[in-house]
């Protein structure tokens, strides 16, 4: 009898812990008519424009459309970064941002926003002379990035 409650405890435990797993989900529109989305965390690409869905944190993974003019992790592109993350405290949350710090630079127009939480908050950049506020022209415009502090959201990339 004992064991049984043990056991029962333990398929409780086991259902509540999956039921409650971390994930997070990266969506792509390509509106351009021509690149491949291009998603890559760790110099590994992850997705060539289908959803990826992330089993836990998804941390420091970039997106961009994969042009002929795009480089090595999409250098010479605008770049989408990102973050997605459950938080543990305040402000240890999803953030996502559009670089065009070098070796990035303005190639087609881009956007981010959040879905499952934070439900349309986000950025975009249709020029090269977007604002600071849309995209990071130098490494001080965090008025960029956009954070969210909700569980498991996901985050939707546009292009053109």
């Amino acid at each position: 009898m004992f064991s049984q409650i043990i056991s029962l405890a333990a398929v409780v435990f086991v259902y509540t812990t999956l039921a409650h797993a971390e994930s997070h989900t990266v969506k792509f529109v390509n509106k351009c008519g021509y690149g491949t989305p291009t998603l890559s965390q760790n110099f590994k690409t992850l997705s060539t424009g289908g959803d990826y869905t992330a089993s836990g944190a998804f941390e420091a993974a970039i997106a961009w459309l994969n042009t002929d003019a795009c480089g090595f992790q999409g250098s010479g592109c605008t770049l989408v970064e990102l973050t997605l993350k459950n938080p543990t405290s305040a402000g240890a949350g999803s953030s996502a941002d559009i670089s065009l710090i070098s070796p990035h630079t303005f190639s087609v127009a881009a956007a981010f926003s959040y879905f499952n939480g934070c439900d349309g908050q986000g950025k975009s950049c249709s020029s090269a002379n977007c604002a600071s506020t849309s995209a990071f022209h130098v490494t001080t415009d965090y008025g960029a990035q956009v954070q969210c502090e909700a569980d498991n959201v996901g985050l939707t990339v546009t292009f053109c």
